[in-house]
């Protein structure tokens, strides 16, 4: 038995407790030629085929000298995630894109996140989410009279920019206050999606230097200027002439940090930004996949109209209706199982440990992916069918079989606002209008900080009166 020591962020660290690296073995390593054919070819489908080959068991990518550990089975995921988190942390090569875009704030570690953490929690927590679900309700309902408005027409529409819509929409008025124009807001829609996908190269080169240009480096530098600009005046603005108002901006434009002294420009920004992306970037994805998902699996959507219909009969859609939808919920536990947003959580290894019986060592990289364990069929049977019955019956059998949100002390903050937000839309939006049936599938997805479908969805909806007349 040998005890590391934790000595510093940058440092070696101290473990928690013992750790015996006495029987702890070298983990399997997958070769060059092995692994680079298959990412190249379709990096989705190879990363499934490797983790399928390891079989829960870790593995280490060889990608030239660099080369990270590849954790998928929810046992490893927990000690990384929750029980040593605070020896795996969000640093190093595959967190510098990140940071350019969310700076040191609630997506960060050490006590840049424990400060954010502090200020923001109080305004997340299950209780405050659903004291405010009447609100967002009627907020929904008045965001999805738009959109039924704008599809009347009958003709197709991209279901990603109209969802995003509904979302920011919905998120600005409860959380933000109406504090940002909705015209100015959907300015941050397609910046976000370019910087998702320009950042595919920085992912692919994690070890590239910042300061090397690479392609995709000024479509992501553009998103984040347009980001900066719609956000950045609201909050001065809030600065100087504070409102005392509970909302994500006030509060963090009134807040302090460790040392008692009121949070910087820059602070306020990384922590507005970071919220409000993924505050709307959650929801909005996975309601852009749940309309070809509806269209491909006609008795789900059968279900799940019965559902809605018999829950919301012909009133609007209120905050008393969630806690009867619960095929909705199923659905969309489904949607995050296969599709989950944040798709890969790099971590790095502050000081040596044993994962299983696979030892790690200080410094290294760790790639843990909700995609891959999502998909692993030792927890979820044929788990590449969609089955919503599979929460409808109880969930995962592992809690780290199924992580959308993360787990442990870095879980994220908004997972409340999505469970009810996600619910009030697609209940809304599904009371009165729905998508015409098409042969059209699944797109394939494609490959960006977040999970994408390789083509843009569009598609034609028709009021739900003319249905039930037909």
């Amino acid at each position: 038995m040998c005890k590391a020591s934790r000595t510093g962020v940058e440092g070696v660290t101290t473990m928690s407790s013992d750790v015996d690296f006495g029987r702890a073995r070298k983990a399997r390593r997958v070769p060059l030629h092995r692994t680079v054919r298959r990412l190249i070819r379709d990096p989705m489908a190879g990363l499934q085929s490797i983790a399928q080959e390891a079989d829960g068991e870790i593995v280490r990518l060889q990608l030239g000298w660099f080369r990270p550990y590849l954790v998928t089975h929810p046992d490893h995921v927990q000690r990384i995630l929750r029980d040593e988190a605070t020896n795996y942390v969000r640093q190093g090569m595959f967190w510098s894109p990140l940071s350019r875009l969310f700076g040191q704030g609630i997506l960060s570690d050490g006590p840049p996140w424990e400060s954010s953490r502090r200020n923001l929690q109080p305004l997340f927590t299950a209780k405050r989410v659903d004291a405010l679900m009447a609100r967002m309700a009627a907020v929904a309902h008045e965001a999805v009279d738009d959109l039924a408005r704008h599809v009347r027409s009958g003709e197709p529409v991209d279901v990603a920019t109209e969802m995003s819509r509904v979302v920011n929409r919905t998120i600005i008025r409860v959380f933000f206050a109406d504090r940002i124009p909705p015209a100015e807001a959907d300015q941050i829609i397609p910046a976000l999606y370019d910087i998702a996908t320009s950042m595919v190269v920085r992912m692919a080169l994690p070890w590239a230097p910042q300061r090397l240009p690479l392609p995709g480096d000024r479509a992501f530098h553009r998103g984040v200027g347009t980001i900066d600009d719609v956000l950045l005046p609201v909050i001065r603005d809030v600065r100087r002439h504070p409102d005392g108002g509970d909302d994500v901006i006030a509060t963090l434009c009134a807040a302090t940090g460790p040392d008692g002294a009121e949070l910087t420009e820059r602070q306020v920004r990384d922590d507005v930004v970071t919220m409000f992306i993924t505050a709307t970037e959650t929801t909005s994805l996975t309601l852009t996949w749940l309309w070809p998902i509806l269209r491909a699996h006609p008795d789900v959507a059968r279900r799940l109209y019965d559902e809605i219909d018999s829950v919301l009969g012909d009133d609007r859609v209120r905050h008393t209706h969630v806690p009867r939808l619960h095929y909705v919920r199923a659905v969309l536990d489904e949607l995050l199982r296969l599709y989950p947003v944040g798709w890969i959580f790099p971590r790095t290894a502050l000081a040596a440990d044993v994962l299983g019986d696979t030892r790690i060592e200080a410094g290294a990289t760790l790639l843990i992916s909700p995609f891959l364990t999502h998909r692993m069929a030792e927890f979820w049977p044929d788990p590449q069918r969609f089955d919503p019955e599979r929460f409808v019956a109880g969930g995962a059998p592992h809690r780290y079989a199924y992580f959308p949100f993360g787990g442990g002390p870095h879980q994220c903050l908004g997972r409340h606002v999505f469970q009810v937000e996600a619910q009030l839309i697609v209940a809304s939006v599904l009371s009165r209008i729905r998508p015409v049936p098409s042969s059209a599938g699944v797109p394939a997805l494609k490959v960006a900080a977040t999970l994408l479908p390789e083509e843009r969805v569009r598609m034609a909806f028709e009021p739900v009166a003319s249905r039930r007349a037909a």
